[in-house]
């Protein structure tokens, strides 16, 4: 599966694991989740590791898209797990779009990440 999702503190935290490259139909699962979580939580933490992930066809480009415009705003925290240029200048585009705390983290500081994006407000 090329989106794996896993709810941690009660789902005020999603880990996000991209693997492969996306297409439009991948994005069914996490829409539906983050909406969920984010109607019962408010603002949500995303760990979104990105150290399998390859990109986008045209279409779950879109699809990727349309899900940052709407829900960007509905995460409080972001930490991003790579392994690439391009994962870390993703990170630093999402930055202006959203009011998150975004992080870049290169995937030897999987632990930082992890322990970042649980650390008390």
């Amino acid at each position: 599966m090329p989106i794996e999702l896993k709810e941690e503190n009660g789902g005020r935290i999603l880990d996000v694991v991209l693997t492969g490259t996306l297409v439009k139909d991948d994005y069914g699962a996490l829409i539906a989740a983050f909406q969920r979580l984010a109607r019962v939580h408010g603002c949500l933490r995303v760990l979104l590791d990105m150290t399998r992930f390859r990109g986008w066809d045209a279409g779950g480009m879109w699809e990727e898209i349309k899900f940052d415009l709407k829900h960007l705003g509905e995460m409080d925290r972001l930490a991003v797990i790579g392994e690439k240029k391009w994962q870390h200048a993703i990170a630093e585009f999402a930055k202006p779009f959203t009011p998150a705390a975004t992080r870049y983290f290169d995937a030897a500081k999987t632990a930082d990440a992890r322990a970042w994006i649980e650390e008390p407000a």
